[in-house]
């Protein structure tokens, strides 16, 4: 008969990464299911955080993807160090060890059910995906490149810090470089899908991510300007229920459709093709 030494043994040889907690129901999930439904939770449905990366994967035709201005490295131009006396140099290099990514952006060209696309996403575990000089600039060519080249923009945003404020005012004119550019693209007849993600926040939703001609956003994101913990204790008030999540903001107008991530891609292409571009 097993005793309940033995049973706490077994139990330790279970090997490690097997399961995650769903963020949305706390349950514990097969992570192998988890990865078969694109990191969708079986339970609940709750979309959890995948990586830029891992966005290409999913929303571009396989060994499409070419990626444009990957050699654009950040630096720490103010000479910004932390309180606790750690330079922004040196949380830059944490970060990119950490995610493999040289900043919170990539962009490229690649093709979506074989229609070629202008393709940016942002990636919030770079330093919650905020908009520094980099993440600016690439965006900014993605856009001239799209309209250059007549090709369909799509950017999907995954962006919970806004302005990269380490950067100052360096950070804040991106918002307004990436703005312009997206005003000459649209006159030039261009169509923008701009897909929004948990989290969409700051200074991204400010600017180019509710830009887009059709604006999709997949369940249950955070998306907003400030926190919600922000704001109520700022004007100290209650806030509605569900607020700045995407249902609320699909019910006011602010997004066109939600959309799971499992019918992401052909949304896509349904629209390109419904849009003539």
């Amino acid at each position: 008969m097993n005793t309940r030494h033995d049973q706490k043994q077994k139990k330790r040889g279970i090997p490690e990464g097997l399961w995650q907690r769903c963020p949305g129901c706390q349950s514990a999930i097969f992570r192998k299911e988890v990865e078969k439904r694109l990191w969708v939770c079986p339970d609940c449905d709750y979309h959890l955080y995948v990586s830029a990366r891992q966005r290409i994967e999913q929303v571009l035709d396989e060994g499409t993807f070419e990626e444009w201005d990957g050699d654009l490295e950040p630096t720490d131009p103010l000479g910004f160090v932390f309180k606790n006396n750690k330079s922004y140099a040196d949380k830059l290099i944490e970060a990119q060890a950490e995610t493999g990514l040289s900043d919170a952006a990539i962009t490229g060209c690649g093709m979506i059910r074989a229609r070629r696309v202008a393709f940016g996403v942002t990636d919030s575990a770079f330093i919650m995906g905020s908009m520094g000089s980099v993440v600016g600039e690439r965006l900014a060519r993605l856009v001239e490149r799209a309209t250059e080249q007549q090709l369909p923009l799509i950017i999907v945003s995954g962006s919970g810090g806004g302005a990269r404020m380490h950067e100052g005012i360096l950070s804040l004119m991106q918002m307004a470089k990436v703005s312009a550019a997206l005003a000459r693209y649209d006159r030039a007849g261009g169509l923008f899908i701009s897909v929004l993600t948990n989290p969409t926040m700051g200074g991204v939703a400010a600017s180019f991510a509710s830009l887009g001609d059709v604006v999709f956003a997949e369940p249950k994101a955070l998306i907003g300007f400030a926190g919600p913990r922000t704001i109520k204790a700022t004007i100290r008030i209650e806030l509605p229920k569900g607020f700045q999540t995407s249902e609320f903001l699909l019910e006011h107008g602010f997004v066109d459709r939600i959309v799971p991530r499992s019918k992401l891609k052909s949304e896509i292409a349904r629209t390109i093709d419904y849009c003539g571009k």
